[in-house]
């Protein structure tokens, strides 16, 4: 691991972000500092047995993931969790929309558990459903809803996944984002892209053909999304006002600073970033993606990777043979990932143990019905 990037994650988490998803466990938390957290731990996954399936996100803190049966990205744990059928519980180390997704997709019986209500993404929380409900009234009214095709990024609610689904659209990932929008255009002449501008910028200029011109932001907080007529008309992809506070931190100076500083290094990037940082980069991808091309390049290659931190620490430590950089001057932990750490999965691990299921996350039949075509359409693609 690089000197840089040790120096980083001895830097510590910075501050959690408020949350009002209400309180997240009935009970004491073990306390961080208990010696015994491993081997309780350890003895909890013990006893639940298959019972459970432990997911684990990229973004999760090493104590976590150390835990998870299965670790990947947002869609890869649904897709998981919908082909884990025999597990009671679904253990989701992970934020609340991820957790909604895989609620969606299994089945009856099992119960999807997420051990801090508080951890969140704050890019979901840039479209709420009445928002979204505006939006599409004002498309309405100027009689461009019926010609407009949604796409909603999987880092959404359920409920803007169930709007997608209601209204024709589809769902996609940082992988098949290109693919989604294709087919929107396809069968309509206008995209409204949810909640992330800058994967829906980055895919429309970078795979579609289209200019930034092409694309206008729509401001959730002013009237008809604080554009006129005539600039909604003109579009082709209207990119909801969102984005991720994490990859919204990675600058082209930064990309600089690295090329002028480090001899042949490649930079490697999240299309969530800003469209001037994927342009200057060298590789752009998934969080996936950049496992993949990190990990299979020659050794001694030289990477300042774009993404969060958690993640490149890890990518790091398994390419020893390489020099792995974190591109931000700074700590950029996902703090809402970071609210699920060791006292609450074994918090959440125990009380199932006792027989108290704790943290459920329920999605509502209706909203259910509606978000799983949108995500069938996905899979459809």
């Amino acid at each position: 691991m690089s000197t840089r990037l040790t120096d980083l994650l001895l830097l510590g988490q910075g501050k959690d972000l408020t949350s009002e998803r209400g309180v997240s466990c009935e009970g004491e938390l073990p306390a961080a500092s208990d010696p015994t957290l491993i081997a309780r731990a350890i003895a909890a996954r013990k006893a639940l047995g298959s019972r459970a399936l432990i997911l684990g996100h990229h973004y999760q803190r090493d104590e976590v993931i150390e835990f998870a049966d299965i670790t990947g990205d947002s869609f890869k744990l649904a897709q998981a969790a919908a082909s884990q059928s025999e597990a009671e519980f679904i253990i989701f180390c992970g934020v609340h929309f991820m957790a909604e997704s895989a609620d969606i997709l299994t089945r009856d019986h099992q119960r999807v558990i997420l051990p801090d209500l508080a951890a969140g993404c704050s890019m979901a929380d840039m479209a709420t459903a009445a928002q979204v409900d505006q939006c599409w009234s004002d498309l309405t009214s100027l009689g461009l809803a019926e010609q407009t095709i949604p796409v909603t990024y999987m880092n959404s609610s359920a409920a803007i996944k169930s709007f997608t689904g209601k209204n024709g659209g589809t769902i996609c990932t940082s992988s098949n984002a290109e693919k989604s929008m294709k087919w929107a255009l396809e069968k309509g002449q206008k995209i409204l892209f949810l909640p992330d501008q800058h994967l829906g910028r980055n895919t429309a200029v970078a795979s579609l053909g289209l200019t930034p011109d092409d694309c206008v932001v729509w401001n959730p907080w002013k009237p008809m999304g604080g554009l006129t007529q005539d600039e909604i008309r003109a579009a082709t992809v209207i990119l909801w006002r969102g984005h991720c506070s994490v990859h919204g931190r990675f600058t082209k100076e930064s990309i600089d600073a690295y090329r002028s500083k480090v001899p042949d290094i490649k930079i490697i990037v999240h299309p969530e970033c800003q469209h001037e940082v994927v342009q200057a980069a060298d590789v752009v991808g998934s969080t996936e993606k950049i496992i993949q091309v990190v990990s299979t390049s020659p050794a001694g290659s030289k990477w300042a990777v774009g993404t969060e931190l958690n993640l490149v620490g890890r990518l790091a430590a398994a390419n020893p043979d390489k020099e792995v950089f974190f591109l931000d001057r700074t700590v950029c932990y996902c703090s809402t990932m970071n609210r699920i750490d060791l006292p609450h999965l074994v918090w959440a691990m125990e009380s199932l143990v006792a027989g108290h299921i704790v943290n459920v996350i329920k999605v509502d039949e209706e909203t259910t019905r509606y978000a799983k075509l949108a995500l069938e359409q996905m899979l459809a693609l």
